[in-house]
């Protein structure tokens, strides 16, 4: 039998804790029993920082017997996505280039969670450099679904998607650039938010593509998800894209009934070839709100058809710029055959980057060369800011859109591995919000059945800039009316 958890979430560890219940350590040690007893199936982390884990534990219940009083996120035992630097912790991101590399200063978010006395327990999985939407692109092997271990947890946060969902973690931080927090989410049955970009710091957070990368949390409830969100979001002068747009609590506001509230749901994001299972399960969702006294209403989106094109030039044109950093002379890996500079940098490359990485740097390259710049980049750009123009007049109808978060469940793991298209196409529902630079969440609504298996489904909420609480709200109301969050996969 697995070890039994007291408490699942933030708020549980809490008033367990507060009410000494189980000590810090008590909490922690069963959370690295269950790593050592079913990540060996799952794979979610990389890294696990026990002793680090084990005496940030014991600090807080220090503070406890002094009678200090402690915030919601003290000890509460967490992971950290390998994208994000850990002063003193190896960080990877998953690629060979960087196997050896040890951080040299927490990541803002890393700093501000530290300062909430969190507990570290490890480091997750991710597609290398954050490049995927499976997890299989890790160069030290793929993160299984803990729901079925045959298919993949969605990508590229799918070690801290799957750490959550089994029950390995109380919540995880990861990075959405394209859906990576939202669509592994929903494939695991968990709660992700992407937050508006700018309201969380970069900081610290190894670049994918500066213009859409964003840090947010993976929980088991929106209200975790509103309440690391709060430990997270605000200023950093390390980061000149973070802004103090949201300077309020959210946590404390989503419990407001959401009637009145106007729900858009653009019929085009219902497409053809989208798994039956999970269009019946978004039009219950849908229903579900409407029940809950919001108002539907079908809004249009007719450019976001253009998002998974315009993402997937702009996307590899940063990464390209982004990772010539990893040239083998400034850190990480350096080939050490080489008898020149220009084979420094060819085998350095060769052996550390991955297939989909160099595809990805090789594709950026050639749309920011002289002779393709105005064909490909610009004209992305400009297709960019009419997607987030059709996002503005939306918004000016409705208070937030309902959508799916992805058009299929969890797909076998190698199923799609030799189809890069095919695998692109995983995130037509979410690259949109990362285009238009607008928050998005995702939340359990349903289960389809795959042979001898429950598969997740998510509901994905999208709002406007800075809005953060009203899809919050939206996500809470619904989460609560619902049994679909109280689920866990088999091996948990």
């Amino acid at each position: 039998m697995p070890p039994l958890l007291p408490a699942r979430t933030i708020k549980e560890v809490h008033e367990g804790l507060r009410k000494k219940e189980f000590s810090c350590r008590e909490i922690t040690d069963l959370y690295l029993k269950r790593i050592e007893k079913f990540d060996g199936a799952i794979h979610s982390f990389l890294t696990v920082t026990d002793d680090e884990a084990r005496a940030q534990a014991d600090a807080v219940d220090a503070d406890i017997a002094s009678g200090r009083t402690i915030g919601l996120l003290s000890g509460v035992p967490m992971a950290l996505k390998d994208n994000l630097l850990v002063a003193g912790g190896r960080t990877t991101a998953a690629s060979k280039i960087l196997d050896s590399y040890i951080g040299s200063f927490d990541a803002s978010v890393v700093a501000s969670l530290r300062a909430s006395q969190a507990v570290f327990l490890g480091k997750t999985n991710l597609d290398e450099f954050a490049m995927g939407s499976s997890t299989e692109n890790s160069a030290y092997g793929p993160t299984k679904n803990p729901h079925d271990l045959r298919r993949v947890p969605g990508g590229s946060s799918g070690g801290s998607a799957a750490a959550v969902a089994a029950d390995e973690c109380v919540y995880a931080l990861g990075s959405d650039t394209g859906g990576s927090i939202r669509q592994p989410a929903s494939l695991c049955g968990i709660v992700g938010l992407k937050p508006t970009y700018g309201a969380v710091s970069r900081n610290g957070l190894i670049a994918l593509a500066s213009s859409l990368d964003q840090i947010g949390p993976l929980t088991k409830t929106v209200e975790d998800a509103a309440i690391v969100f709060d430990a997270i979001k605000g200023p950093d002068p390390m980061d000149s894209s973070s802004t103090a747009a949201i300077s309020e609590p959210i946590a404390g506001q989503i419990f407001q009934s959401i009637a009145g509230l106007k729900i858009g749901v653009p019929e085009d994001y219902f497409i053809d070839g989208m798994d039956p299972a999970v269009t019946a399960a978004l039009r219950a969702a849908i229903a579900q709100i409407e029940s809950l006294g919001a108002t539907i209403v079908p809004i249009e989106l007719p450019l976001s058809k253009y998002a998974l094109a315009v993402y997937y030039i702009l996307q590899p044109a940063e990464a390209s710029a982004n990772l010539a950093r990893f040239d083998g002379i400034r850190y990480g890996l350096s080939a050490d055959q080489a008898k020149n500079l220009d084979e420094v940098y060819r085998l350095s490359r060769g052996q550390g980057f991955g297939q989909e990485t160099r595809r990805r740097i090789m594709l950026g390259t050639y749309v920011l060369a002289a002779g393709y710049y105005d064909s490909y980049y610009k004209k992305a750009q400009a297709v960019r800011l009419q997607v987030r123009r059709d996002f503005d007049n939306a918004f000016r109808q409705v208070d937030c859109i309902a959508t799916p978060a992805s058009p299929v469940t969890a797909f076998k793991i190698g199923e799609r591995t030799d189809d890069p298209l095919t695998m692109y196409l995983a995130d037509i529902f979410t690259v949109s919000a990362n285009i238009a630079g607008i928050p998005g969440l995702v939340v359990p609504c349903g289960y389809a059945e795959k042979a001898d298996k429950h598969l997740p489904i998510g509901l994905q909420l999208l709002g406007r800039h800075f809005d953060e609480k009203t899809i919050l709200r939206v996500g809470h109301q619904y989460e609560q009316s619902t049994e679909w969050h109280t689920i866990t996969p088999a091996i948990a």
